[in-house]
């Protein structure tokens, strides 16, 4: 199902193919991949992480002036894992590294290469209600031990908890966070893509968990920052050194320099001691081998996506720019597919 997410459309946008496509001019759209004329043409098509499906789609978005489509289908990293596994698209998006079990399903090998990073907010929707939370009291909103947004200096309010229902990376990178903010939780629900919440409602993807936040006051859950709109807002948090950030650029970016991705580009830290303290890469995955013609176009694309024009993108979208080490190792790893 393709996400419903409205497309913000970036100021550059426009100017990106002057600024930064015109190596992509070639590209014409049509069925399959090949070349014609010398020049690449074809259509990708992409399943995965709702996290940054604002900013895939719009980057895509502007790959269209160029003649390349690229389709991305926003359903969860579960469900674009399982369609990379079974070979029904070019390639998978996914907010958590796929694991060496699902790793070893895909004969053609995978390249998990990190397009973006951002961080996850606690979101919620009191107004007049300035939401500043200890990593215990994150943990116990979601295990159901704070009922009432006037238990954390707020206005006397039930709190309605929402999480999302379908198997996500999203999930798997906050529950890991609350693992290492308390004890609790890690001995209870525990960290994954899909756990037993202890309460709450269910939504899915990114999109359905903000579409609830919005329309229910008194709201409570967790999406990536650039969902944060309308009466919606994002708590500030402590960090594991004490101090408390909100999800903003600067804060996100201190955290994730801190992360050693190491030599498969995959690592995290579910409690970074700088910063805001749940924050995420997120990682396309791509098919080693058996590309077929479609390798080049495959390169082309995100090769671009991780170009300076491109990445500078990111914080205008709610994200945050790969730091250019991570850029450096991600562009080598692309270039590692084959046909």
């Amino acid at each position: 199902m393709a996400s419903s997410t409205r497309l913000r459309r970036h100021p550059l946008a426009r100017l990106a193919l002057p600024l930064g496509l015109g190596a992509a001019m070639a590209l014409t759209a049509c069925g399959g991949g090949g070349e014609e004329g010398g020049q690449l043409s074809g259509t990708l098509n992409g399943a995965g992480a709702s996290f940054p499906s604002s900013i895939y789609q719009s980057w895509f978005q502007q790959l269209a002036s160029t003649g390349l489509k690229v389709n991305y289908q926003s359903v969860g990293s579960g469900a674009g894992v399982r369609q990379f596994i079974a070979g029904t698209v070019d390639f998978g998006a996914s907010d958590a590294p796929m694991d060496a079990e699902d790793l070893a399903k895909v004969s053609r090998g995978t390249v998990q290469v990190p397009m973006t990073a951002g961080a996850i907010a606690v979101a919620y929707n009191l107004p007049g209600c300035e939401l500043k939370l200890t990593q215990a009291q994150v943990a116990d909103v979601f295990l159901g031990k704070i009922t009432n947004f006037n238990e954390l200096g707020c206005a006397d309010q039930q709190i309605k908890v929402v999480h999302r229902s379908d198997g996500s990376g999203t999930t798997y990178n906050f529950t890991n966070s609350l693992a290492a903010f308390s004890e609790a939780w890690k001995s209870g629900p525990g960290a994954g893509k899909a756990v037993a919440w202890p309460v709450g409602v269910g939504a899915k993807g990114n999109e359905g968990v903000a579409a609830n936040l919005g329309q229910n006051l008194g709201s409570i859950g967790y999406v990536e920052t650039s969902f944060v709109k309308g009466d919606m807002q994002a708590a500030a948090l402590q960090n594991k050194s004490g101090d408390f950030a909100k999800p903003d650029n600067e804060n996100a970016s201190r955290a994730l320099a801190a992360i050693d991705l190491g030599p498969d580009l995959i690592g995290s830290d579910p409690n970074p001691a700088a910063g805001y303290p749940i924050v995420t890469f997120t990682w396309i995955l791509l098919y080693k081998t058996g590309n077929g013609k479609k390798a080049e176009m495959l390169k082309k694309v995100f090769n671009t996506t991780l170009s300076e024009e491109f990445q500078s993108q990111a914080p205008t979208l709610g994200y945050v720019s790969l730091p250019p080490e991570v850029v450096t190792k991600a562009k080598a790893a692309v270039d590692t597919i084959g046909e």
